[in-house]
Parts: C-alpha cells; structure tokens; sequence
C-alpha cells in the first residue's frame, strides 16, 4: 500500500534465549509471544506476533461495494457489526447521499447491543478467570467453565449480558452473528414493536448486572495494585472518536488526540483525512500492521519509554480518556470515579472500562427505546455511484475502525484498506509484553503463572485476530528456549 513504512527485524544475534508463548491463550484468534533473554537470563526484548493472515483487502477486490457490508463482517465473528456498520458508512459516501434519520438511530441502536456483547465476552468469559480465580489458580481449571464453577451467580451473570447484547443485534438484524442488514443508504428492516418490548424487558437486569460487577470489580482493584501498575503502565497518546460537544461517541464525529496528561494534541479531526495523521508500518515478524501517530514519527524500540513518539491507544481505555464526559447519568458517576486520579495510563485498566462502556450502552439503549423513528418505515436513501473514493469510520469494541474504499464507475473495487484497532494498539501491546516480562521473567525457569501473566497483559487489550477462541480445556503451550546460535536447548510442550 502507498505510504507504508515496511521495518527490517532487528538483529536478535546478541539475544542469548528465547522463551516462545504459542499459541496465546483466551484471544479471539492466534498468536505467540517471543521472550528474549540475555546472557544474565534478564529479558532484552518481548514481541507480540500475530501467525494467521485473512487476506481481506486483496480478494475483495473486484467485488462491487454493495457487497462489502455483508464480505466484511465476515472478517470477525465476534465484532461483525462493527465492520457492517463501517462499510455501510463508506457505501454511504460512495453513493454521497444522507442516510434517513431512522436509519442512522437504528445503526446506533445495533452498535451499542455490539459493545455490549463483546465486553461482556472480554471481561467475563476471557479475562474472568484470571481477575476472579487468579493468575496461579490451575490453569485446567483456569477458563469460563472453571470461573462458572466458583462463582455461578456472577458467570450467569455475565452469561446473559451477553445474551442481551446478542438479543438487540438479533431484533434489527435476523440473526446474532453476521447480520445482512446495514447497506449502503440505510438498513433493510427497523425495530418490531416486538422486539421494543423484548428488549426493555431484559434492560433491568442487563443494568443490575453491571452495575454489580463495577462494584465487585473497584473492590477487586484493592487487592490488584501491582497488575494495575505493571500491566501496560506507560505514556502514549490515546485516540477516539467524541461528539461535537466532547462527548463519548460510538458511532460517528470526529477524532481526538490526547497524550498521557489528558492534554488535548489534536482535536476535530475529519476521520475521512486519517492518512494526514495516522501512519501504517508492518514488520515481518507478524501479519498485523502497526498504525502510529504520523507527525511525531515511527517509535523504535528503543524510545518507547518516552512520551515524544508516534506510540497511541485506541479503544475503551481510550475513548475515556479523550471524551470531556460518557453522557448518561450512571455511567457519568463511574467516570468521574475511574478518573479520580487523572488521565488513565494502565492498559490494565481496560477491564474498568469496559464496564463502564457496557452501563452507558445500556443507558443508551433505554433512553433511546422511546423514538418513533424506531419503528419508520423510512429507513433507506437510494443513489448510484457518485464518488470514487470514500472512507467509512466508526468505533468497534476494540477501538477506531477504518474502512477505506476506491471503485471504478461501475463500482467494482479497485483497492480496499482497513485499518482494525486491535493493529492500531499492537505497538502498545508490544511495550506491555516487555514491561511485564521484565517484571516478573529472570532467568531460564519460568513457571506458568508468570507465563500466564505475560499473556494476560495482552486480553487486557482484548485483540481480535479473527472469530476463534482458546477458552476452555487445558491452555495449549509451546515454550522453547533457543541458544545465541539458534539451537533449541530446552523444549517443552502442554496441552
């Protein structure tokens, strides 16, 4: 693609062991972690990799863009919404046409049942058994079903605000999972006086739950201070969309840049110019790109300590960071209360977040059930091609979603660029995985909970590198230690 920085790998010569994670456990797709050691047994070096490639942007080539919608909530069971909400949106602009108002109402409406779907998958079934079990509990009994086990009425819990998040997606949609809905200039079909119903029946325990779980989860942070410290604690700057007003914004507006002290960088910024300001580098030790801030420049490693680079995060631990408030009254007061301290820097503290983006998606969802335009039958605008090129922009779960269109006159595709969140926060889990690693890896023994923390700093960043989980069973391992010379002195393999 023009203007990608391609990097050479480092020369790891010097290195004198390597400790190998593969593949990651509790993500949502595959990856391995390298852990380099030098001769003191101290770790020189960490690196996050990510081993499976989908190939997207080039076999969708040719296709005609009313089709992109459908094609690319193929690219993630998980978040499919996500990229059906971003590729409409870019259809919209390719056909240059202002979608009705109910249609953009019910878009939103669908967005915040995703949100709460995927946090509730993050924080209950993959990060849960860590946070509520422990990272030195038995890693057989170390997943959703052993977290069901010690703490039932809590999994339930978790259980069914997934479902409820499910449920919204499923109403407006036909189906949980890949939805055919959202096309260019609107949305095939609005919300039942059914399906209102049904979803404002669930919306009082959806609500009791989370705010539940908050509490147990402040109470949890007495007894985590050290996670919360080591996890991912470090300067950068942090990027999300928010209203005009500054508020919390999920599905459009336009983006801002705040550094570690909540310092506002950049401020309405138009998300169809990303190329003016976000720079794309790949290196060849993984299939995920690595976006990074353009006019403070590519980070090396070596600078990532400092504030002065091109390192940001997006996501929950992001758009709280970058919004002046979330903008319902619950949510408001957990806010206040996450950032009683000041900007947040903990990538740990992506598990708070969530928790509070679930409460305001459910405040949403209730003060938004009164609408009229719900139920319109005005649901779609209908145009031909009248652009070439066009960007489609919104937040997924994970953080900002790019996608970037160009067609011909017939509007076959000519090329496609997407940039995911879980790419654009891979520097940043690179920096998380080398900080805890130094913390708690020194020398050539490493027993399992300290592997299994090094894992755990990267679900707090809840990656999605494709729609497949590692989450129940034993954890399958492959640890090798290699010598300076690239011989393999120890070995050893679980699950």
């Amino acid at each position: 693609m023009n203007g990608t920085v391609y990097l050479e790998l480092r020369d790891l010569a010097a290195m004198a062991n390597r400790i190998v994670i593969d593949p990651v456990t509790r993500i949502e797709g595959h990856a391995k972690i390298s852990i380099y050691l030098d001769d003191q047994g101290g770790v020189s070096d960490a690196r996050f990799h990510v081993t499976e490639f989908r190939g997207f942007e080039k076999f969708c080539e040719g296709r005609p863009f009313w089709e992109m919608p459908a094609i690319t909530a193929r690219v993630c069971g998980i978040c499919p919404v996500s990229h059906l909400l971003a590729s409409a949106k870019a259809g919209d602009r390719l056909l240059a046409i202002q979608i009705p108002p109910a249609a953009e109402k019910l878009r939103r409406l669908m967005n915040l049942g995703q949100i709460i779907q995927s946090h509730a998958l993050s924080v209950f079934h993959l990060s849960g058994p860590d946070l509520l079990l422990g990272w030195e509990s038995d890693p057989a009994q170390r997943h959703v079903f052993g977290l069901m086990a010690a703490e039932p009425e809590l999994a339930r819990g978790g259980i069914r605000l997934r479902q409820f998040g499910q449920k919204v997606i499923e109403l407006l949609g036909g189906r949980k999972v890949h939805p055919s809905w959202a096309v260019p200039g609107g949305v095939r079909s609005n919300l039942t006086e059914a399906g209102k119903v049904a979803i404002r029946e669930q919306l009082p325990e959806a609500k009791q739950t989370i705010l539940t779980t908050l509490k147990r989860f402040q109470r949890l942070l007495d007894n985590l201070t050290q996670e919360a410290q080591i996890f991912g604690n470090f300067p950068s700057l942090f990027m999300g969309l928010v209203a005009p007003d500054g508020t919390w914004e999920h599905y459009d507006g336009t983006l801002r840049f705040v550094d570690s002290g909540g310092n506002i960088i950049r401020d309405r910024l138009d998300p169809s110019r990303y190329r003016d300001f976000i720079g794309e580098a790949v290196q060849p030790d993984s299939y995920l790109k690595s976006p990074y801030y353009k006019p403070l420049g590519y980070p090396d490693q070596s600078q990532l300590c400092h504030l002065e680079n091109g390192l940001y995060r997006v996501g929950p631990l992001a758009r709280l960071n970058v919004c002046d408030r979330i903008g319902t009254p619950l949510a408001e007061q957990e806010l206040q209360a996450f950032r009683q301290h000041g900007t947040v820097n903990s990538s740990f503290m992506y598990h708070y977040a969530r928790l509070i983006e679930i409460l305001t998606c459910i405040e949403r969802i209730e003060a938004a059930l009164d609408d009229p335009d719900l139920q319109s039958g005005h649901l779609r605008a209908r145009a031909d091609v009248n652009q070439l090129e066009a960007i489609g922009v919104g937040e997924a779960p994970r953080g900002t979603l790019f996608h970037h269109y160009k067609i011909d006159e017939t509007g076959l595709l000519t090329q496609v660029n997407l940039i995911i969140a879980t790419g654009q926060n891979n520097l940043a889990m690179n920096r998380t995985v080398a900080q805890i690693a130094r913390h708690y890896i020194h020398g050539t023994e490493i027993p399992e909970p300290m592997l299994n923390r090094v894992e755990a700093g990267i679900r707090a960043f809840d990656p999605c590198l494709s729609c497949s989980t590692h989450a129940a069973g034993q954890m399958p391992l492959q640890v090798q230690l290699i010598g300076a010379e690239g011989e393999i002195l120890q070995e050893k393999f679980r699950g």
